[in-house]
C-alpha cells in the first residue's frame, strides 16, 4: 500500500480540496477519490506506508522535508489538547493530518492512524517512525497508554522537546558568532600567507642580501602553503577518515567517549550534559508511572556516551538487588557528586520524580551559562591570535626594508 498526495475538487462544494490517501497505484487512488465525490486535479507521491515517510522517486519536493523538533513538539502539544477534549485517537490524529504543514510528517501521521485503526497501539505505531519518533517518545507513549495517562504524557513530552529545541538554538546562537570570527580570521590567515606575502617576497628575493630569520621563516611558510596546500587539505581529510573509522569500531568508539570526559572544558559540559538527560529522562518516565527497572531500560535508549553506558548494567544490577539508586550510581564515579547528592534527598523525601527533573534543569542552565562563558573568551582570545600573527607578519616584511635603508644610508 502506497500513500498519495492529492488535490481535486469537491463535487458537493466546487472547492479544491488536498490531503493524502492510501491505495495500492495511482488508478485506484483516483477511483477512491471520485467514490468521495471527489475529482483530482493531481497525484502525487507513492510513499509505501511504513516506511518513516521519504517520498519515492516522482513525490513532491516537500514530502521529502526534513521534520525538525520544533515540528514535532508542536504536533505532540495539539495531539494531547484534542485526545484531553476527549476525541479518540483515530480522529485526533485525523485532525493532525489536516493540520500538519510539513508532508513528511503529514504522511508518517497518516500511516500512524493507519496502524492505529487496524488495532495496533498508538505507540508502536509510531516506533515504526525511529527517524521522525524516538525511542524515549515511543516508550513515553506506550507508557501512557499502558497506564491510562496518554494525554499528560504527551504534554510533558511537547514540554521535553521544546526545551532541547530552546536550549540548542540558544547553544547555536552563543557559539555562531565565535564560530564566524574563527572562520574568518582563518581565511584572511591563508589570504594573507598565498597572495600578500609572495607579491612582497619576490621584491626581496631581488636585492641581493641576506634576509632576517623571521622573513626567512615566513617565505618558508608561505612557500609550503602555496605548493603543497593539496597535501595539507588531503592530510586533514584522510586523518578525519581514520578517525570515523576508528570510531566506527566499537572499542574506538568506547575509548572516544572515554576521552571526551576528561578533556578540559569540554569533558566537563559533556559530563554534565550527559547526567541532564539521564536525570531529565528518568524523571519524566517515572512521572508517567514506569518503575525503575523499566525506567532505566528506556534512560539507555538516550545516553549517547558508550563509556556511560557500559556502566548502566551495573547501576541496575544494583537496583534489582534492593538497593537505592544513588548508591550504584556514586560508585560508577561518572556522575558528579551534586546529581548524587540530588538523588539521594529525592529518595529520603519520596520526591525522587520532581527531584530528577530539577537536577535536569539545574544542570541545563549551567551548561548554558558555562557555554557563555567560554564564548567570552574565546571573542577576545580570537582577536589576540590575529593580532599577534598580522603583528608578526608586519615584523617580517618591515624587518628587511629597514635593514635595506640603512644599507642605502651607510653607503652614502
Amino acid at each position: 500500500m502506497a500513500v498519495f498526495e492529492y488535490k481535486a475538487l469537491s463535487k458537493a462544494t466546487g472547492k479544491t480540496v488536498s490531503g493524502v490517501i492510501d491505495a495500492d497505484n495511482a488508478a485506484t487512488a483516483r477511483r477512491k477519490l471520485r467514490e468521495q465525490d471527489l475529482y483530482p486535479t493531481s497525484l502525487s507521491g507513492g510513499t509505501e506506508s511504513g516506511t518513516t515517510g521519504a517520498a519515492l522517486p516522482g513525490a513532491g519536493r516537500m514530502s521529502r522535508g526534513r521534520v525538525g523538533v520544533r515540528d514535532i513538539a508542536m504536533m505532540t502539544r495539539q495531539l494531547s489538547v484534542l485526545l484531553r477534549a476527549g476525541m479518540p485517537v483515530v480522529e485526533a490524529l485525523n485532525a493532525m493530518i489536516d493540520q500538519t504543514t510539513k508532508q513528511r510528517l503529514r504522511m508518517v501521521i497518516f500511516d500512524v492512524r493507519e496502524k492505529v485503526n487496524s488495532g495496533k497501539g498508538l505507540g508502536d505505531s509510531m516506533g515504526e517512525h525511529p527517524r521522525i519518533f524516538s525511542a524515549l517518545y515511543v516508550n513515553m507513549v506506550r507508557a501512557g497508554e499502558s497506564s491510562g495517562s496518554l494525554e499528560q504524557v504527551l504534554v510533558r513530552l511537547a514540554d521535553i522537546l521544546e526545551r532541547n529545541a530552546k536550549l540548542r538554538a540558544q547553544i547555536f546562537s552563543t557559539l555562531a558568532y565565535p564560530a564566524f570570527m574563527g572562520c574568518f580570521a582563518f581565511a584572511i590567515i591563508v589570504f594573507l600567507m598565498t597572495v600578500i606575502v609572495p607579491r612582497i617576497t619576490k621584491l626581496f628575493q631581488k636585492q641581493d642580501q641576506e634576509l632576517p630569520k623571521l622573513t626567512k621563516a615566513m617565505i618558508s611558510v608561505s612557500d609550503f602553503i602555496g605548493h603543497w596546500w593539496f597535501l595539507i587539505i588531503g592530510g586533514v581529510l584522510l586523518i578525519l577518515f581514520i578517525w570515523r573509522l576508528w570510531i566506527s569500531r566499537e572499542e574506538g568508539r568506547r575509548t572516544w567517549d572515554r576521552m571526551k570526559l576528561r578533556f578540559p572544558l569540554y569533558g566537563g559540559l559533556h559530563r554534565k550534559l550527559a547526567s541532564a538527560r539521564f536525570t531529565r529522562t528518568l524523571g519524566i518516565m517515572l512521572q508517567s508511572g514506569l518503575t525503575m527497572l523499566p525506567a532505566l531500560e528506556v534512560v539507555n535508549t538516550v545516553i549517547d556516551n558508550t563509556h556511560i553506558l557500559a556502566t548502566m548494567d551495573e547501576v541496575k544490577a544494583g537496583v534489582r538487588r534492593g538497593r537505592d539508586l544513588a548508591q550504584p550510581l556514586k560508585e560508577t564515579g561518572l556522575f558528579p557528586p551534586m546529581m548524587i547528592h540530588m538523588i539521594e534527598l529525592g529518595q529520603r523525601s519520596g520526591e525522587l520524580e520532581s527531584m530528577l527533573v530539577q537536577v535536569a534543569d539545574t544542570f541545563d542552565e549551567d551548561v548554558r551559562l558555562t557555554i557563555e562563558a567560554i564564548v567570552a573568551l574565546i571573542e577576545p582570545a580570537i582577536i589576540i591570535v590575529m593580532g599577534v600573527f598580522i603583528g608578526t607578519l608586519v615584523l617580517a616584511i618591515l624587518l628587511p626594508i629597514f635593514q635595506m635603508s640603512t644599507n642605502i644610508g651607510g653607503g652614502h
